[in-house]
């Protein structure tokens, strides 16, 4: 049997002055005052169970009355901020259905239903301890995928938007068989592309779970998108396979789906099309990302027995000595993506 990736539990690393001074630069910091701390005050708790009566090993938390009315319209302006820049005029339409607390993972988030009393739409965000590492994953997502996320911090609390989309692990099980052979084709692409994308900015941990498939429906046919859902382990892991989707068990029937339906030239073809994508992002937003990777280089967001081992797998994989002299992960990160814009610029793809 083979050895696990991951042994040992990410520890939380706080946020620095200069990645608040980053965080406040670009609109990042809640005008709401409220922590993940005052939200593990609830009195009691029930078991939430799916449509199938499964244990789903969330609880759906209550308060006391005095402390739900404060919880209830901090969380309303958290709302108005994420979705309509603050405007408090909505708060009246608005009604928090439900808070439930997620008893297992790392970050032990809770999540929280808002919904408006005039039409019955809802969402859903998430409430956690805010992490350094996460927040650079954060960030280095809005910037260089093909989706936005939003985000706000709030001293030691993180607030994220639900990420929509079915699980990997649940759409592999339940949906993939019932997909066209050419949606299975496109799938295998888009687990090329994705696997390469989390390869090059150092996004780890990408199991099934931690990574949603949304079919988007376009003329005659569905198109299918794969995003991460979980960035706690952004640069943290010294093993370089962490960051490659390809090589964890639970994405096995992924990686069966790309030997079936794939040709190796379709697939080195896949991952330079990722690559010069990557490249002219990093490019385009190059200041932003310069200030980013300047903070995260005087930060501390690993060991220094993860450091050690993954600048030396990734000088022996890139043979780019930018790598082996590396001092702090932000340093790894500068080297990735100084490589891939070089290479880029070099075969005159940028």
């Amino acid at each position: 049997m083979s050895e696990p990736l991951m042994v040992f539990k990410k520890p939380s690393y706080p946020l620095t002055r200069p990645l608040l001074n980053y965080l406040d630069k670009y609109e990042r910091i809640s005008k709401v005052s409220i922590f993940y701390d005052d939200l593990l005050r609830f009195a009691g708790s029930v078991n939430v169970y799916d449509k199938n009566g499964e244990d789903t090993l969330w609880i759906r938390v209550y308060y006391d009355e005095f402390e739900r009315v404060e919880i209830d319209l901090n969380l309303k302006k958290i709302y108005s901020l994420l979705h309509s820049d603050g405007n408090n005029e909505i708060i009246q339409y608005l009604n928090v259905d439900a808070i439930d607390f997620c008893t297992f993972g790392n970050s032990k988030p809770f999540r929280v239903k808002v919904r408006n009393i005039l039409n019955d739409n809802y969402v859903h965000f998430y409430i956690k301890k805010a992490d350094a590492s996460r927040i650079y994953g954060l960030e280095l997502e809005d910037i260089l995928s093909p989706d936005k996320i939003n985000f706000l911090v709030y001293n030691d609390t993180l607030i994220e938007e639900h990420i929509v989309g079915i699980p990997g692990d649940i759409f592999m099980e339940v949906f993939l068989h019932t997909c066209s052979e050419t949606e299975k084709a496109q799938i295998a692409k888009e687990f090329v592309k994705f696997n390469e994308r989390c390869m090059i900015r150092l996004l780890g941990d990408m199991r099934a779970y931690n990574y949603v498939i949304v079919p988007i429906h376009d003329f005659d046919q569905v198109v299918y998108k794969i995003r991460p859902i979980d960035f706690d382990q952004q640069c943290y892991e010294g093993n370089f396979k962490v960051y490659r989707p390809q090589f964890f068990k639970e994405n096995y029937p992924m990686i069966l789906l790309v030997k079936e339906k794939l040709e190796e030239r379709s697939i080195l073809q896949y991952k330079d099309e990722e690559r010069a994508i990557l490249a002219k992002r990093i490019y385009s937003a190059q200041a932003r990302i310069t200030k980013l990777l300047d903070i995260m280089c005087h930060d501390t967001i690993s060991t220094q027995e993860h450091l050690k081992q993954l600048k030396m797998e990734l000088y022996h994989y890139t043979n780019d000595m930018k790598f082996k002299n590396a001092i702090s992960m932000g340093h790894i990160m500068h080297a990735a993506f100084e490589f891939i814009t070089r290479n880029f610029k070099n075969t005159n793809l940028l």
